[in-house]
């Protein structure tokens, strides 16, 4: 999963610039996605997303790392760009219930990266989701992810980067 989990905080980082929703409305007369969520961040965050999963395919390759997944340059594509439409997704519905930039919204604000992520990946690659994620693997995404989703935000808050520690 960590061609899924280096998106978010690499978007939050280096993003900024043009809104993807371009400041437009949805139908409601709230924002789409809002300003957080930037084409620079989201092309950067898959960027990085899939750097990492190719140095995992590297370093599984050039030191038989065979405890890795066996990812392809198609799984990591996948796992990095679902990560941050997963994102965007939930932003879209945050701003649909009335909640605001940096608004806690628990479960969703943690969890929305990996059903981005495993969805884009079980739709267009179902054989990589089925040869790799079995359930133990499963269970432990649900018990890190939130862990690190807390860990990155305490830093991000820290260093700057985001103005909420969640």
């Amino acid at each position: 999963m960590l061609p899924a989990f280096l998106p978010n905080p690499v978007a939050a980082l280096f993003g900024g610039g043009t809104p993807i929703d371009g400041g437009r409305n949805f139908r409601d007369g709230r924002r789409i996605f809002g300003d957080g969520k930037t084409f620079r961040g989201l092309f950067v965050g898959v960027l990085a997303g899939i750097g990492l999963g190719l140095l995992q395919i590297w370093l599984s390759g050039v030191y038989g790392l065979d405890y890795l997944p066996l990812h392809t340059w198609l799984s990591v594509t996948l796992l990095a760009t679902g990560a941050l439409l997963g994102d965007l997704g939930k932003s879209f519905f945050k701003r649909r219930i009335g909640k605001e930039r940096g608004a806690k919204w628990p479960v969703a604000d943690q969890y929305d990266l990996v059903a981005g992520a495993l969805l884009l990946t079980l739709l267009v690659d179902p054989s990589w989701i089925l040869a790799n994620m079995t359930l133990p693997v499963f269970i432990i995404i649900l018990v890190l992810t939130p862990v690190l989703h807390r860990t990155v935000n305490i830093v991000g808050y820290y260093l700057g980067v985001k103005e909420v520690p969640w």
